[in-house]
C-alpha cells in the first residue's frame, strides 16, 4: 500500500501542469496544495483492498521541484522535451507482521524466518517528449541507500485527448526491475534461505500496465482529477510466495483536487 503514495503525491502535480485553463493568463504557478484518496487491490499476501486519503503538495521553480516524495533538478523545460535528475523515495517495502500468516504458510512460508523488506531512495534521471503524437515518459532509477541495490527503468505511452476544460490521456506502459530490485522485493533473501525458507528468486521482470488519467480544470487555479492504472504481473512475479495465489495483476485508482497559488 505504502507504494501508492509515490503516485498520489505526485498527481496533483501532474494535474496542474497538463489540465487546460480556461481562465485568463498570468503567472506561473509554484505550489500546488490539495487532497485525494488513493485504493488499491494489492497483490501480497493477505493485504486486500485499502484506501487512504493523502495530502498533496508541490513546488515548481525555474530549474528545482518537489513533488511530495520526489525532488529534482531540470535540466531542459520546454513545450516539446523536458529532462530532469530526479530522487524519490521508494515505498514497495513492507512488514511482515503486515501480511497474512496463513497464507504465507500456505505458500510454504513461515513468517518467523522472514524478514521486512525496507523502502529505499532512488536517484535518477526522467525524460518525457511531448507532441502531436501524443507523449513519451522515460525514467531510469537506482536504489541509493541500497535496501535492493537495484535498478529500475520505465518507459510510458499516452495520448491526451481535450474536451473543453478536460483531458482524459490513455496510456502504456512497462517497468523493468533488475534481478535485485525484483528479488528483494518478491523473493526470499539468502539470510531467510539459510534459516530455513523456501529459495525463491525471480531475476529480472517486465511489468507492462494500462491507465488512464482525466483532469478537469475550474477557472486558472482549481483541477481535479482521476488516475487508473492496472499492472499484469509477470510469471517471475506472480508465482512468489509472498504474493496472493492466482495473482495476475494489481489495480490502482487516486482520485483528488488541488489548488495552485
Amino acid at each position: 500500500m505504502k507504494k501508492l503514495l509515490l503516485l498520489a503525491l505526485l498527481a496533483q502535480t501532474a494535474a496542474a501542469e497538463e489540465a487546460p485553463s480556461d481562465g485568463p493568463p498570468g503567472p506561473p504557478s509554484r505550489w500546488g496544495l490539495g487532497v485525494g484518496a488513493v485504493a488499491s487491490d494489492s497483490p501480497y499476501a493477505g493485504e486486500g483492498t485499502r484506501v487512504m486519503p493523502v495530502p498533496l503538495i508541490s513546488y515548481q521553480g525555474e530549474k528545482f521541484f518537489f513533488q511530495g516524495i520526489r525532488a529534482g533538478w531540470q535540466f531542459v523545460r520546454t513545450d516539446a522535451f523536458e529532462f530532469a535528475a530526479i530522487a524519490q523515495f521508494k515505498f514497495d517495502g513492507f512488514d511482515i507482521k503486515d501480511l497474512s500468516r496463513q497464507q504465507l504458510a500456505a505458500n510454504g512460508l513461515d513468517y518467523r524466518l522472514l524478514e521486512d523488506r525496507d523502502d529505499s531512495l532512488d536517484a535518477g534521471v526522467t525524460a518525457k517528449w511531448s507532441g502531436m503524437a501524443g507523449e513519451i515518459e522515460l525514467e531510469l532509477l537506482t536504489d541509493v541507500t541500497d535496501k535492493s541495490g537495484g535498478q529500475q527503468f520505465s518507459l510510458q505511452y499516452g495520448y491526451p485527448l481535450h474536451w473543453g476544460q478536460t483531458m482524459v490521456t490513455p496510456n502504456v506502459g512497462v517497468t523493468w526491475l533488475s534481478d535485485d530490485t525484483a528479488n528483494y522485493y518478491y523473493g526470499t533473501l539468502d539470510k531467510e534461505v539459510a534459516r530455513g525458507a523456501i529459495d525463491y528468486k525471480p531475476d529480472a521482470a517486465t511489468i507492462p500496465h494500462v491507465g488512464v488519467n482525466v483532469m478537469r480544470s475550474f477557472g486558472r487555479n482549481w483541477s481535479a482529477f482521476a488516475f487508473l492504472k492496472y499492472s499484469v504481473l509477470p510469471d517471475e512475479i506472480k508465482d512468489s510466495p509472498f504474493l496472493e495465489p492466482d495473482s495476475n495483476g494489481s489495480a490502482s485508482i487516486l482520485i483528488g483536487v488541488s489548488r495552485n497559488f
